[in-house]
């Protein structure tokens, strides 16, 4: 069975996380996608953690590993005047280019979008940038904390006595990888209709303004109302219990508050106190004393209780409620596992190990798991050898640095 996008031709110039993720989901859906690495150190990712036995190896992070299964990986020096006569040779075969230099810097070395459109006019290239190609802050470096300061919803997280926090890792480079990849193919099928390509470009921070973690929201709500989404601690904007709370293996989350308040009573096995009309007056769930007597009998029921069992009588009655589960929880969940969502990849250096697969099911063309990611510039013998390039060619191109 072919998959879905099988003989589109990409190539990868990205790193880290946000355009390696893109081109993951083309690579595993069947694209073949060469990711072009720089001789010797590679891909950032290959630096970040965690790493396979704590030893941090380029090729043992586990960051790595995922990003980039599918792929094929050359080495290839865009430094040089050889590297990029290259690298212009392997896009007049490709359809798509993806890649997160800083702005410019491509253009300063004679291969930008304007360039390489001349050679292949079908192409679509896409770039990923921390703040876009134009702007104030087109030139800023940026990491995960700066997008969640700056354009994030971390104004608004945390306790009110206390400054301001970052939630998540780094979903919001994640977020900005899958909209690249959605932009991408809506202008790679363009380019298949009509023949000519074009340049899409992706702002990892307006890719955080415009969705994850609520920052859509808080903005609009700002502007219909003026005010800022204040941080919340406590009883919480929605009342109690609402949030995170501890219990016996673990902690659970739940929504409760007014508009849940019969079936928290219900839950908790309607104990006579609960059933005061006190509990439902106005004002009720903003009054502190209140809040104290509850969570007096509240966290003693938790504490008796695991996580599991907690959920499953939420669910029994209606209570919208979470467990929140260790990485072992996740891998051993009964679900996941009924549904083959994970998959066992064996790699020539890290061995055997489990990892998240398919993020969608397509039944058609589903998605493969073709081969682990790559050893660094694992494929770059195979590369050459397509574009023409001699045994004797290629030795030279590897005493000269270009390889």
């Amino acid at each position: 069975m072919e998959s879905a996008l099988e003989g589109v031709q990409v190539l990868d110039l990205s790193q880290e996380i946000a355009g390696p993720f893109c081109t993951k989901l083309l690579a595993d859906y069947g694209a073949d996608v060469i990711k072009v690495e720089p001789p010797h150190v590679g891909d950032v990712a290959r630096h970040m953690g965690p790493f396979k036995d704590d030893d941090p190896s380029p090729e043992k992070s586990g960051l790595f590993l995922y990003l980039n299964t599918n792929k094929r990986s050359m080495t290839l020096n865009l430094e040089t005047a050889t590297g990029r006569e290259i690298l212009r040779r392997l896009v007049q075969r490709c359809d798509i280019l993806v890649e997160s230099y800083p702005p410019g810097y491509l253009d300063q070395l004679g291969i930008g979008y304007e360039e390489l459109s001349r050679l292949n006019p079908r192409l679509v290239m896409t770039s990923i940038t921390w703040f876009g190609q134009t702007g104030p802050y087109k030139d800023f470096k940026g990491t995960e904390i700066v997008l969640y300061a700056m354009g994030g919803e971390m104004y608004s997280t945390g306790i009110p006595e206390r400054e301001p926090i970052k939630t998540a890792l780094t979903a919001s480079q994640f977020q900005a990888g899958a909209i690249a990849a959605l932009a991408t193919m809506g202008a790679f099928y363009l380019a298949s209709m009509e023949g000519a390509g074009q340049y899409v470009e992706v702002s990892m921070m307006e890719a955080l303004c415009g969705g994850i973690d609520r920052r859509a929201g808080t903005l609009i709500g700002y502007q219909y109302t003026g005010e800022i989404t204040p941080r919340a601690g406590g009883m919480g904007v929605r009342g109690y219990p609402a949030g995170v709370y501890p219990c016996q293996d673990g902690y659970i989350e739940i929504v409760g508050g007014s508009a849940h308040w019969n079936r928290i009573v219900k839950m908790l096995g309607e104990p006579e106190f609960l059933k005061d009309p006190k509990w439902t007056s106005p004002g009720a769930q903003l009054d502190p004393q209140l809040y104290e007597e509850f969570m007096a009998f509240f966290i003693p029921w938790l504490m008796e209780r695991t996580k599991r069992e907690i959920w499953h009588i939420a669910q029994a009655n209606h209570v919208i409620c979470a467990p929140l589960n260790t990485p072992a929880d996740v891998y051993d969940d009964p679900h996941f596992n009924a549904r083959g969502f994970f998959v066992d990849v064996t790699h020539p250096v890290v061995g055997t190990f489990r990892m998240p697969g398919r993020p969608f099911i397509m039944s058609e063309t589903p998605w493969q798991l073709r081969f682990p990611a790559p050893l660094l510039g694992q494929h770059t013998k195979e590369i050459l050898e397509e574009l023409g390039y001699s045994q004797e060619e290629m030795v030279i191109l590897a005493q000269s640095g270009v390889i």
